[in-house]
C-alpha cells in the first residue's frame, strides 16, 4: 500500500450512552463505524485502527468486583482488564468490518494484535489521575467531605477508600480511588492515571502488515500499559489515552493521514456557550492557543486535539477530527494542519 491511514475509534463508537452494552448493540455500533472505512479501502489506503475502551473497561471492573463479592474470585488489575477488552473489541471490529467489506465487494484481511505500550514508571500522571473510565454515577460513589470539595467540577478529586462490601467497584492501583464530577452535569466518574505512551510494542510488524494490504487493529484502549524492567515488561495500573497512542502509532508507521472519530461533526470553541463556533481548520499554533484558553474539555476534546497536534508537528501531515459517520466527507470534520 502506497498510502496509510490511521483511524482512532472512540470507545463510544461501540458502547453508546443509554445502551445496555449487549453483544448485538455493540456489533451493530461497530458495523456503523466500520462501514465508513470502506471508502478509504476503495481508494487504496492501507488502514490501521486504534480504538477506545473506557466504557468496556468500566464494565469489566464491575464484573470483576461482582465476582469478588459473590464468588470470592480475584478482581483483576487494570492492565489485565485492558487486555481483556482489547481482545473482545478487536473481535467485534474484525467481525463487523469483515461483513461490511463483503457487502462493499472488497477483499481485505483484518488482523488484530494485542498490544503492549511502554510508559515511564516515573510519569507524573501516576500522581494525578485524570483519565475517566466506566459509567457515570448520579452521586459520588464514596461520600464524605473530600468528595464535597469537588462541587465546582474541577478535578480530579481524591476520595477515601470505599467499604470493601459496598458494591462499588474500587479502582485498583496506587493511592486512594479518585472520582471527578462532570462539568456538564452527567454525574461522577472514576478517573485513573494516564501516563504518556513512549513506545509501542511490535509497531514495525503493524506497519509491515498494513503495507502488505492487511487492515490492522492495534493499540486498543491506548494499549496495555507496561513499564520496562530488567526482566522484560510489567503491567501497571493505568489507562493510556487512546488518541495519544494512536497518534504515536500513526507517526511510527508513517501514516499519510490520521483520523480521530468522535460523536460531534467538528471541533468547537465556546462549545454549548454563547458564541459557539465550529472550526474547519486549525493550525498547530491556533490549536495550542485554544488549549491554553481552556476551550476544550479534559476527558473529551482536549486529548484529541493534543494527539492531533503531536501527529501534525512530528509528521508534517494533517489530522482530521470528525464524526464517525462522516469519515471521508471533505465538508465535515476539523483539520489540524502545520
Amino acid at each position: 500500500m502506497d498510502k496509510l491511514a490511521m483511524i482512532a475509534f472512540g470507545g463510544n463508537a461501540l458502547l453508546r450512552a443509554g445502551q445496555k452494552g449487549t453483544y448485538e448493540e455493540q456489533l451493530a455500533n461497530v458495523r456503523d463505524a466500520c462501514r465508513q472505512l470502506c471508502g478509504l479501502v476503495k481508494q487504496g489506503y492501507g488502514i490501521v485502527i486504534g480504538h477506545g475502551n473506557g466504557p468496556q473497561v468500566g464494565n469489566a471492573l464491575l464484573r470483576h468486583d461482582a465476582g469478588r463479592q459473590l464468588h470470592g474470585l480475584q478482581a483483576m488489575p487494570m492492565d489485565f482488564c485492558g487486555a481483556e477488552t482489547q481482545g473482545s473489541i478487536a473481535y467485534l471490529i474484525e467481525t463487523g468490518l469483515e461483513k461490511e467489506l463483503r457487502l462493499a465487494g472488497l477483499d481485505r484481511p483484518v488482523v488484530s494484535l494485542v498490544t503492549r505500550v511502554e510508559v515511564d514508571a516515573n510519569d507524573p500522571g501516576f500522581a494525578n489521575p485524570t483519565k475517566p473510565v466506566g459509567p457515570y454515577y448520579k452521586e459520588c460513589p464514596v461520600g464524605g467531605a473530600p468528595a464535597r470539595l469537588s462541587a465546582s467540577g474541577k478535578g480530579p478529586v481524591r476520595v477515601p477508600q470505599g467499604e470493601p462490601d459496598s458494591g462499588i467497584p474500587l479502582p485498583l492501583g496506587n493511592g486512594a480511588p479518585a472520582y471527578r464530577e462532570d462539568p456538564g452535569g452527567r454525574g461522577w466518574r472514576k478517573v485513573v492515571a494516564s501516563p504518556k505512551p513512549i513506545k509501542i510494542n511490535n509497531i514495525d510488524i503493524v506497519q509491515k502488515l498494513a503495507r502488505e494490504g492487511n487492515i490492522v487493529v492495534t493499540v486498543g484502549g491506548g494499549g496495555i500499559p507496561v513499564v520496562a524492567t530488567a526482566e522484560g515488561h510489567d503491567g501497571v495500573e493505568a489507562v493510556i489515552d487512546k488518541d495519544l497512542a494512536s497518534a504515536l502509532a500513526a507517526i511510527c508507521i508513517g501514516a499519510d493521514e490520521f483520523y480521530i472519530l468522535t460523536d460531534v461533526p467538528k471541533v468547537y470553541i465556546n462549545f454549548n456557550k454563547p458564541g459557539q463556533k465550529a472550526l474547519d481548520t486549525m493550525t498547530v499554533a491556533e490549536a495550542e492557543e485554544y488549549l491554553a484558553q481552556g476551550q476544550f474539555a479534559e476527558g473529551s476534546m482536549a486529548p484529541k486535539v493534543r494527539a492531533g497536534i503531536r501527529f501534525v508537528r512530528e509528521s508534517g501531515r494533517q489530522c482530521i477530527i470528525t464524526e464517525a459517520g462522516k469519515l471521508g466527507d471533505s465538508a465535515c470534520g476539523t483539520r489540524i494542519i502545520p
